[in-house]
């Protein structure tokens, strides 16, 4: 079941539109699209978009090729036409619907994180807004948690500005940008596991097991 939003967080995910940035394959796994991965009986991109859905306005799917393989999960597919580029160019892509949309930020999370926090946009707008950033990063248990951020779309120029002039990595360009981290705490740490083997998965599930109870 997706939770519906409390009141008082409407207005900001009205402002928001959410990109799952999927274009990494499950090599360590013998290939194919990570989000497509079974857990618990449903694929990784079901339990994210259960999570994503109700915290932001829309939801889009970065990922190239075939797009009729995302069908049954009825998600928006947005391609970025890149090929072994780093998640900037999905992110370039998002920013660019976002923008296009009459949003003024991009939520951007990974293909594989079916644990990812309910409350992850609110947060990271909150800390953007106190500290009037253009970017806030998710922080977790020491560590910073790259791809769980929240953009202001005015970066789109500037971020294809780096792009073009040999950026690929998301801490970079973050640091560029001047993030500001949300720090969540140890016991929250789950909330942004991925999965790059089959033991992964299993553990996965027993988590989303317990998370529904």
């Amino acid at each position: 079941m997706i939770d519906n939003p409390p009141p008082a967080e409407d207005g900001i995910r009205r402002s928001i539109l959410g990109v799952i940035l999927a274009g990494g394959a499950a090599k360590r796994m013998g290939g194919g699209d990570k989000c497509l991965q079974p857990i618990g009986g449903t694929a990784a991109l079901g339990h994210i978009l259960a999570r994503l859905a109700p915290q932001v306005d829309h939801v889009l799917l970065n990922a190239n090729g075939d797009a009729a393989r995302f069908s049954p999960y009825g998600v928006e597919v947005v391609a970025d036409g890149e090929t072994d580029q780093g998640p900037i160019a999905g992110l370039l892509a998002g920013l660019a619907q976002a923008q296009a949309r009459g949003h003024t930020h991009c939520l951007t999370v990974p293909g594989d994180a079916p644990l990812l926090p309910r409350d992850l946009a609110a947060r990271l707008y909150r800390t953007m807004e106190e500290n009037n950033a253009r970017c806030a990063v998710a922080t977790s248990a020491g560590r910073r948690q790259n791809v769980f951020a929240l953009w202001r779309t005015s970066v789109l120029d500037e971020t294809q500005r780096l792009y073009a002039a040999g950026t690929r990595a998301l801490w970079r360009l973050q640091n560029a940008l001047g993030a500001v981290e949300t720090p969540f705490a140890a016991e929250e740490a789950g909330g942004f596991a991925g999965f790059n083997r089959s033991e992964d998965l299993t553990a996965l599930a027993t988590a989303l097991a317990r998370a529904e109870r």
